[in-house]
């Protein structure tokens, strides 16, 4: 690094009354990042040219441990039943005791950019312990040019020190892992997890306090967009198919995981791809699958074979393997991160109880009520103590990253919705035949080809029926799909089993339901499906 360079970092990390006797490193490329993490110890090299690092105990995000300082500023904004308080005193403790950690340490720091729209972007200091977290967050967020670099003046800063362990009794969290959010000062303090996703979604839950008061709809999705500028987002929870579905080698894509919609479209808020691998195959997804096999390509809890060749199949550290990636590494992303506003919204859910179909077309008010229910499900085996299929609604598809009450979110997207007349579909990726454990997934090509169906705009053209459990209107037939597939109820031997399993979830969609009941109009409650007709 120049002399320059070393003097900017130093300046950066002081804005925040940041000092270190250590050595500081600004701004440094992915090559100098592997020969820093390799050389620490962090990491180690796959066969293939990527970084491999471990997690250790937190490989997945730490929710419980997430913080928003409540002050006069943030008490009548923050949706308080979703997001743990820290007192604006205790957060300046927290402060004070890993800026006092962090004075001997070497510290890496990256300059970036959360939004690929301009006029909504947040310019973005990152902080980090560990020089491979400095190359994971450089591949997230959108790289800045060096005439942007020269003049980077930070909007938010987010100090990740994995070796500080935090005090619950002097810190006001719950353990000694803290994610702290000053949301109003735009200050991020992330200590006690190595877990790089921290960093990305600390930037993304900064975005979602931000945009709605300018009437940009911050969402949890991917999207892409097709030759005819017919953009299609994908909401959905982990494991629902986001970024592999929107990976589709006949479209654009935009973006695997964070977007805005506002007046000027659709924007990426990231310049990278954090993708599940566990069981990857380059048959089923290529485009991802080629990416593990590149140098700049951060896997995270992958293990490796006697030749450091990636065994995707082994999730015996966590089932939450990833890998992080720039977005330019598959062939056909964006160059400049944004697209027209959208033709198509899907909501994706992997129903493991194996009641909803494959695709149904959902009307204004059934978008905003699946789009509040947020649901998908856990299945036997994943997580411990879940022996049979288990709901989980996460509210706009993103519960653990929305800082405001879901209404507004809500009401945002059926507002932008109704705007630009666009089509919404609810696609089941879950289960059929029988709940998990009897039936199978649905078949991969089965939702590729229904999907490619209504984005094209072919299923305009077909017969649909009502759906009785829910209301929403299913596809009775379409080419080159089983018409079998599409009836959910026709898939199992025992229908009085798929009645009694349908009861079932209509009853956990109205129960979850009822806490938004108050802040949506009468055409969103009536949305919701009814016991009465559960059954065909």
């Amino acid at each position: 690094m120049n002399e320059t360079g070393l003097r900017n970092a130093a300046n950066g990390i002081s804005a925040q009354g940041l000092t270190t006797s250590g050595a500081v490193f600004y701004n440094l490329q992915p090559a100098a990042l592997y020969e820093h993490a390799i050389r620490r110890g962090e990491a180690e090299l796959s066969a293939h040219g990527a970084l491999v690092a471990r997690t250790g105990q937190h490989t997945g995000r730490s929710a419980k441990d997430k913080h928003v300082v409540r002050d006069a500023k943030t008490e009548g904004r923050i949706w308080w039943d979703n997001n743990r308080p820290i007192t604006p005193e205790a957060f300046a403790v927290l402060k004070a005791d890993m800026l006092k950690h962090a004075a001997s340490l070497d510290l890496y720091v990256q300059d970036l950019i959360g939004g690929a729209d301009a006029t909504n972007a947040i310019k973005s200091r990152i902080i980090t312990e560990y020089a491979w977290h400095s190359l994971f967050i450089r591949n997230l967020l959108i790289r800045p040019s060096d005439d942007e670099v020269a003049g980077f003046v930070p909007e938010l800063t987010i100090i990740d020190l994995p070796s500080f362990r935090a005090d619950p009794a002097r810190h006001g969290c719950r353990s000694e892992t803290v994610i702290a959010c000053d949301l109003e000062n735009r200050l991020i303090l992330i200590a006690g997890t190595s877990y790089a996703g921290e960093m990305k979604k600390s930037v993304f839950t900064v975005l979602n306090y931000l945009l709605p008061e300018k009437g940009v709809m911050p969402m949890h999705c991917s999207a892409n967009v097709g030759q005819e500028g017919d953009t299609a987002v994908f909401f959905g929870l982990s494991g629902t198919g986001k970024t592999t579905l929107s990976a589709d080698p006949s479209r654009t894509l935009i973006g695997d995981d964070e977007h805005g919609w506002g007046e000027n479209g659709v924007f990426n808020f990231e310049g990278g791809c954090y993708a599940k691998t566990i069981r990857l195959s380059a048959e089923a997804e290529p485009e991802i699958f080629a990416t593990t096999r590149r140098f700049g390509t951060v896997l995270e809890n992958v293990i490796l074979d006697g030749k450091r060749v990636p065994d995707f199949d082994d999730g015996s550290l966590t089932e939450n393997t990833r890998c992080a990636y720039p977005l330019d590494f598959i062939p056909n992303a964006s160059e400049t991160g944004k697209a027209p506003n959208p033709k198509n919204i899907i909501m994706l859910t992997a129903d493991a109880f194996g009641v909803l179909p494959p695709i149904a077309k959902l009307t204004p008010a059934q978008a905003m009520y699946h789009f509040l229910s947020g649901y998908t499900a856990k299945v036997a085996g994943t997580e411990k103590g879940v022996t049979e299929p288990e709901a989980t609604f996460s509210t706009c598809f993103g519960a653990p990253f929305m800082p405001r009450h879901p209404s507004e979110y809500g009401n945002l997207l059926r507002q932008l919705i109704a705007t630009h007349h666009v089509d919404c579909w609810l696609v089941n990726t879950g289960w059929t035949g029988g709940a998990h454990g009897i039936g199978r997934r649905m078949p991969i090509k089965v939702t590729r080809g229904l999907l490619s169906a209504a984005l094209e705009g072919s299923l305009s053209g077909v017969e649909f029926r009502t759906d009785a459990n829910f209301g929403f209107r299913v596809p009775v037939a379409v080419p080159g799909i089983p018409s079998e597939i599409l009836n959910p109820r026709e898939t199992w031997a025992d229908k009085a089993a798929y009645d009694a399993q349908a009861r079932k979830l209509v009853g956990m969609f109205q129960s979850n339901f009822v806490k938004f009941e108050a802040y949506v109009d009468g055409a969103v409650r009536d949305a919701s499906p009814m016991l009465a007709l559960a059954a065909e």
